[in-house]
């Protein structure tokens, strides 16, 4: 598997409309410069100790660096589908690759600027794997209960990107995340480290 820096500015991304409609495609630099509309995903993953994994976005990240957030995100590239930007994402950010039958949509949010002008679906996974985070894209990983994270993002709200606060407040989102519990110990899809 390709692990590549924390990003590139001449990546390619659909560009949407109002309604999630694809409308043309530019590159990553012109679309944040430009504050146009674009897709995301983020996955928010538990193992069965019932602790949800927190990155810590890499110092180099162009957005939110160096602060927490879900377990996994990223953009939706030009001709993706979001599930597909959910599975790559995982394996290129956290070295991991999981069946995309293990993910389960829980939220799709309209584009926001607190989500940075993107549409955003939410996936929640659980499983016992071995992370092995890319050091481009992950400064490091932290495993909390939900009711640490969210404890600890009131307690200290500007350690976390502004789109895990967002998320979070979303009720499908936190109602999906307080039910996984109730998953642990059932069915999970087999993962493989990178090659």
């Amino acid at each position: 598997m390709m692990r590549h820096a924390a990003q590139s500015p001449d990546e390619v991304f659909d560009v949407v409309d109002e309604h999630d409609r694809v409308i043309a495609s530019a590159e990553r630099g012109e679309i944040h410069r430009l504050g146009l509309r674009h897709r995301a995903v983020h996955i928010f993953w538990m193992r069965r100790d019932g602790q949800f994994c927190l990155q810590r976005r890499s110092y180099a990240k162009d957005s939110s660096p160096g602060l927490l957030s879900s377990s996994c995100a990223g953009h939706v590239d030009s001709g993706e589908n979001y599930l597909s930007a959910a599975t790559r994402e995982f394996g290129e950010e956290l070295g991991l690759q999981v069946p995309a039958s293990s993910f389960r949509e829980v939220d799709y949010a309209p584009c926001h600027p607190d989500l940075g002008n993107e549409f955003v679906r939410t996936y929640v996974l659980a499983g016992d794997w071995k992370a092995d985070p890319s050091a481009s894209e992950v400064d490091s990983l932290a495993w909390r209960t939900l009711d640490e994270i969210i404890s600890w993002t009131a307690q200290e709200p500007s350690a976390f990107a502004t789109p895990l606060h967002h998320l979070l407040a979303r009720p499908s989102v936190l109602n999906a995340l307080r039910s996984l519990g109730g998953c642990q110990g059932g069915r999970e899809g087999r993962a493989s480290g990178s090659p």
